[in-house]
């Protein structure tokens, strides 16, 4: 599969997973014929020219989405970086024209890069829930989510993976200190204390790396994580797509693959580090995933202590299965902040811990 076909073959699913119609992603499709900036039938150009018709007729959040198709899978050149700025700056103005609800945090992460998040419902006395994606979603795709999560009772915050959107810091085995120094910069405006991590794909995997280290983390929620034999099984890379391993790369900073790999051998998580993990995990499985190694799971099951699955007959991410992967997720989120709750209540000194503090 070439550069181009491998690109569209991905599209498809992740405008399935944005809820584009398949007719309109095939319609799209058919008109890319290139993938060379500046050239008007090239994979940007076409996305992005859909996107700025959708903010013509007004439906800003339908542009949103055809923009962060335009900066797939990163934005290398010019016109995947126009889009992506198109991303943010059309969020921003369906935000500001909704009312006031949804706002903008901008931070400097440990390592001095700057990075941004949307967020809503912020206030000390709710818990805080955040949420990220993976290696190519970048926040806007999943902010429109934060005015239900708001409704949910939570404090919601939706932020991006280290080297993934505005988040300018190279991904890496530090890259966990990030979404614990954002629980230190909410203190005063969430229950950090009472968190909660609803990150997909690669940010599941940073969000486990960082419960490990950080007592606020009450609970994780994710999709297709990679644990550990992604980043180690020398058998399985053959496997990984092209589109996933050049992403990486950048991501990393890595020159080449061999570079790449060795960074990545340092981000797997062992047994005995997850069997610190005194938190319920919740995790989606795709049965035909391509990029996630089904061996994760059977890692998880001996080392966790409370952990639950629900799998799809599907490929990464399960993007067939949005609606039905939504309500197991948000059911789960509901009914372990209701245990929690619960629980908190039943004891007049706090729940013990026994992981380390960071």
């Amino acid at each position: 599969m070439d550069h181009l076909d491998e690109l569209k073959e991905f599209a498809r699913l992740h405008a399935r997973g944005q809820g584009i119609t398949a007719e309109h992603t095939a319609d799209v499709l058919r008109r890319i014929t290139n993938d060379t900036p500046g050239d008007p039938r090239s994979w940007a150009a076409v996305w992005t020219a859909e996107g700025r018709a959708a903010a013509d007729r007004g439906d800003l959040l339908d542009a949103c989405r055809h923009y962060a198709l335009a900066r797939f899978p990163y934005p290398a050149d010019e016109d995947r970086r126009q889009a992506q700025e198109l991303g943010v700056s059309t969020f921003d103005s369906w935000r500001r024209a909704a009312g006031p609800g949804i706002e903008r945090l901008e931070f400097t992460d440990p390592d001095g890069a700057p990075y941004a998040c949307w967020a809503a419902g912020l206030d000390r006395d709710r818990p805080l829930l955040v949420v990220c994606g993976g290696i190519v979603s970048v926040k806007e795709q999943w902010a429109p989510l934060l005015p239900l999560l708001r409704k949910l009772g939570f404090a919601a915050v939706v932020t991006e993976l280290p080297g993934v959107g505005e988040h300018t810091a190279r991904y890496g085995p530090g890259s966990w200190r990030t979404l614990s120094d954002l629980l230190d910069r909410l203190a005063t405006r969430a229950d950090v204390s009472d968190t909660s991590f609803l990150a997909l794909s690669f940010s599941g995997h940073l969000a486990l790396r960082t419960a490990a280290e950080d007592p606020r983390v009450r609970r994780v929620l994710t999709v297709g994580a990679p644990v550990a034999d992604f980043f180690t099984d020398a058998q399985w890379w053959p496997r990984v797509p092209r589109i996933t391993v050049d992403t990486l790369a950048r991501l990393t900073g890595s020159a080449d693959e061999t570079e790449l790999r060795g960074a990545l051998s340092e981000l797997a998580l062992d047994q005995k580090l997850l069997a610190g993990l005194d938190i319920p995990v919740r995790y989606v499985a795709s049965a035909r995933d391509e990029i996630i190694p089904a061996r994760e799971q059977a890692l998880l099951r001996r080392a966790l202590p409370d952990v639950r699955f629900k799998v799809f007959d599907d490929v990464h991410g399960s993007p067939a299965h949005l609606g039905a992967m939504r309500r197991w997720l948000f059911a789960n989120l509901l009914l372990l902040r209701f245990t929690r709750r619960r629980v908190t209540r039943q004891h007049s000194s706090p729940i013990p811990l026994s992981r380390r503090q960071s």
